[in-house]
């Protein structure tokens, strides 16, 4: 009796230890991007020193700091900068968090957001708005569409997926990746039949993704979306825990693995559709961010999820500031930045886990 109670209070020391751990590890991981948020707004064609920018920032959120800043260097902080900074820091944040939840879903660290068609079927809506010249209209015709071609796509998935003989997550997988090869054709249609080098060019740097003229509007139109979202999956890490064992062991647990699902991979949509419908399409956030946390974390959903929420902003702000500074004064899309960044990264975690290290 004397061994399994000291067994069981050293188990239980090391499982406290773990947890204060990965608090301590949140805690780091959202200095850092509160950290690139300043050296963000500092870099561009006007340089702002640090600690102005760390001022300003200050400023706007109500405190104050003591350091001097001037009139022009707010101006381009709060007008210019920070809103991209902050569109970027959001779109991150939601396909990071999307990544983890789809991999925990699929139980497979190789899964990200756009495997279910939600990334393409927004793309699609993207293109023909931009093929008919509709944002003559208005600014948000793009992404709102794009956000509508998320949820259809999605849907039109998951009834699929529902009237298929075999309803299992497998098939759910099968039936995204047919529907991103359909809409990879639909796009390919319109590219080729492009009625002007004008519409065709908007095309093209839209699929590339970017974050350039994002404003505190679009900041609005995401941010409720994006942190609601992630703070309704947080309630669901334990399932999300749960459900690694399987259906079955799920089931017996008491967890409602078939409600749990719809409303996991929803959400997920719902922030990835939020996310690209204003910055295009972003790919290897959702992938890379979530299975390098992972290593870090551990496969515990409770500090996986914000973790990799963390975690994806902290890449695409970095990103933003790679694909301004890369090749000045050219501004690199920041969807092909993270696409040079995130493609050899995520070889060498496939090398990794090859030899057995994860």
């Amino acid at each position: 009796m004397i061994t399994t109670t000291n067994s069981v209070n050293k188990g239980n020391k090391v499982y406290i230890g773990g947890q204060k751990k990965n608090v301590i590890r949140l805690s780091i991981f959202f200095i850092i991007l509160f950290c690139l948020i300043i050296v963000s707004t500092s870099i561009g064609p006007f340089h702002i020193p640090f600690q102005h920018s760390f001022a300003i920032i200050l400023d706007h959120l109500h405190i104050t700091s003591g350091s001097a800043f001037t009139e022009k260097e707010m101006t381009v902080i709060t007008s210019i900068r920070l809103p991209r900074v902050l569109v970027g820091g959001l779109v991150g944040a939601g396909l990071g968090i999307s990544g983890a939840i789809m991999q925990g879903l699929f139980r497979n660290p190789l899964v990200e957001p756009g495997y279910i068609g939600v990334s393409s079927g927004a793309a699609v809506a993207a293109v023909i708005v931009l093929y008919f010249g509709l944002t003559r209209f208005s600014m948000w015709v793009l992404p709102l569409a794009a956000f509508v071609g998320a949820a259809l796509s999605l849907f039109f998935v998951l009834i699929i997926w529902q009237v298929s003989k075999k309803a299992s997550i497998s098939t759910l997988l099968l039936v995204g990746l047919g529907m991103n090869l359909f809409l990879s054709a639909v796009m390919s249609v319109f590219i080729a039949s492009a009625p002007s080098e004008q519409e065709l060019r908007g095309i093209v740097f839209w699929l590339q993704g970017g974050l350039e003229a994002r404003t505190w509007e679009h900041v609005q139109l995401i941010s409720p979306i994006i942190i609601g979202a992630i703070l309704l999956v947080s309630i669901f890490s334990r399932e999300l825990n749960v459900m690694l064992l399987g259906d079955e062991q799920a089931k017996s647990s008491g967890v409602n693995v078939k409600r749990t699902r719809y409303i996991l991979l929803g959400l997920a949509a719902l922030m990835v559709g939020a996310g690209v419908s204003v910055s295009g399409t972003i790919g290897f956030v959702g992938l890379v961010v979530p299975h390098a946390i992972r290593l870090i974390f551990g496969p515990d959903h409770r500090f996986l999820l914000p973790a990799s929420a963390l975690g994806g902003a902290s890449f695409l702000v970095l990103a933003d500031i790679v694909s301004r500074t890369m090749i000045q004064p050219v501004s690199v899309q920041v969807g092909v930045v993270c696409s040079l960044i995130g493609a050899p990264v995520f070889l060498f975690l496939v090398l990794k886990s090859r030899r057995g290290s994860l």
